[in-house]
């Protein structure tokens, strides 16, 4: 993988930057698990279901999938519903108090394979965006110290200002691709989510690696990834190997 041959690269955050995924998980079982002992849920929340109903989607969608999952139907109610509220907002918004304390009291580092990716990406002229679904990109982007890595950041506020859909929905990676003057066919997704691959590959993007942080390689496979890694470090080797053999990369409208 020659990443000369590409107009940009867009990063998922939680899970592929940072690992806020862990953040993420503790506040969405503890939420949920508060949750299920109240509403008396006969089959309580797992770690399973993070995977397959919440990872990689927007808040809400999230508690929409988990409770759909369980046969449960709440009111929506409204974005500034209290934590305490029965409805899909008051469930999320709870979720989003609890990680907020938790990113508050612990932190956020990058995962070392990323800074190591990053830096090497650093002297080429190729674009960084980051795309991700979480309304704490920008907090948890600065808490990293990444905030200067990346040319523009589609977030979950961005999205809901522009009114487009989450993911496994492609449109907010097509109009990232868009902001930093690529294609999709030009741009290569990095995604650790089986939703995010699969809103990489519904675009058609040249190129969609997915990050193996637990969802698995075969999930990730079976969404659209073309390539999936254990940790970023390894695309450095690849590429290293591509410049040092000096082998030619891929034309810009093909995957490779």
């Amino acid at each position: 993988m020659d990443w000369e041959h590409w107009d940009a690269a867009l990063f998922d955050l939680d899970g592929v930057l940072t690992p806020t995924t862990d953040l993420h998980r503790r506040a969405w079982a503890e939420m949920f698990g508060a949750f299920g002992r109240e509403y008396g849920l006969p089959q309580p929340y797992t770690e399973a279901d993070y995977f397959s109903e919440v990872d990689g989607k927007p808040r809400y969608d999230g508690v929409r999938s988990f409770l759909a999952s369980r046969g449960v139907s709440l009111p929506e109610g409204a974005p500034d519903d209290p934590p305490d509220a029965m409805t899909v907002h008051g469930l999320g918004n709870a979720k989003q108090a609890l990680f907020d304390a938790i990113l508050a009291r612990d932190g956020i580092e990058a995962y070392p394979g990323t800074v190591v990716l990053l830096d090497s990406l650093a002297g080429l002229d190729l674009p960084l965006a980051v795309v991700s679904s979480s309304r704490n990109a920008e907090a948890v982007l600065a808490a990293a110290g990444l905030a200067d890595r990346f040319v523009f950041v589609m977030d979950g506020v961005v999205a809901g200002e522009r009114g487009l859909p989450g993911k496994p929905a492609p449109d907010t990676f097509l109009a990232a691709a868009a902001e930093v003057g690529a294609t999709a066919a030009t741009s290569v997704v990095i995604e650790d989510a089986v939703s995010g691959v699969a809103a990489g590959r519904a675009g058609d993007f040249g190129r969609v690696i997915g990050v193996d942080r637990g969802a698995g390689t075969d999930a990730l496979r079976a969404a659209g990834a073309d390539l999936v890694v254990a940790d970023l470090a390894d695309l450095v080797d690849r590429a290293d190997v591509v410049r040092s053999a000096g082998g030619a990369g891929p034309a810009r409208e093909s995957r490779a």
